[in-house]
């Protein structure tokens, strides 16, 4: 998923006018990316996830390199060979709803819809069901089912820690769709986590008003700029 990021991320840059790609040698290292998910065959490639966990092939990594190839195709001096798109589409048809054989749902999928657009609107109702159902809860989303990250219970299941970035995921991939009662709802949800001197954390243990130490989070913070950005532009609209 990282190599899909720092693709989408060059290609981007370089689509608005703000390359950082300037010499040969330069241009040449950006093509050898493509090569190389091309020569791991991504699309069947097993790898740690946005999550940096389990080692599986997932929709979050495959979808990545999707988006990054796409927008790579649009620019002149890149050769992504057609077969590396519709691979990756092909596996990512394949495994979606799923992010993996062992997740059902995970909050990584998020990434398909915003800001990876790779989704089509059956994929991304079906995605965001799902999360809104398994995943949310007071103060935040959960990872997945029986995560042990910060897990509240002793034998680390059922009370998995509830992230506060993923509210504000969800608020601006509202916000994205126009939906603006549902973009409201879920940015309220992320104003009430955040903690009373103003910081957004990483977590919230399951069923408690006790965040990790991790606070503020980068992470969190910047997802609800995002989101607060995202819905004021959708009062304007």
């Amino acid at each position: 998923d990282a190599v899909g990021e720092v693709l989408n991320l060059i290609v981007t840059l370089e689509q608005m006018g703000e390359s950082v790609v300037e010499t040969k040698d330069e241009r040449e290292m950006v093509q050898k990316i493509i090569d190389y998910l091309l020569a791991i065959e991504y699309w069947d490639d097993d790898d740690n996830g946005i999550w940096e966990e389990n080692l599986e092939v997932h929709a979050s990594s495959i979808g990545s390199c999707v988006a990054a190839l796409k927008k790579a195709n649009e620019v002149e001096w890149l050769d992504v060979p057609d077969v590396a798109i519709e691979r990756g589409e092909q596996a990512l048809r394949a495994l979606l709803p799923r992010e993996s054989v062992t997740k059902f749902c995970d909050l990584a999928l998020l990434t398909l819809i915003y800001p990876f657009a790779v989704t089509t609107e059956e994929e991304t109702k079906e995605i965001l069901k799902n999360v809104e159902y398994h995943l949310v809860k007071e103060r935040g989303v959960i990872r997945y089912k029986l995560d042990r990250y910060y897990n509240n219970n002793i034998d680390g299941f059922s009370e998995e820690a509830e992230w506060c970035f993923g509210l504000a995921w969800l608020a601006i991939i509202y916000a994205e769709r126009g939906d603006k009662e549902k973009a409201y709802y879920y940015l309220r949800r992320t104003r009430k986590a955040v903690t009373p001197d103003g910081k957004v954390p990483e977590l919230y243990f399951s069923n408690t008003d006790k965040p990790n130490e991790n606070t503020p989070l980068g992470w969190a913070e910047s997802m609800y700029v995002v989101a607060l950005q995202k819905v004021k532009e959708l009062e304007n609209k």
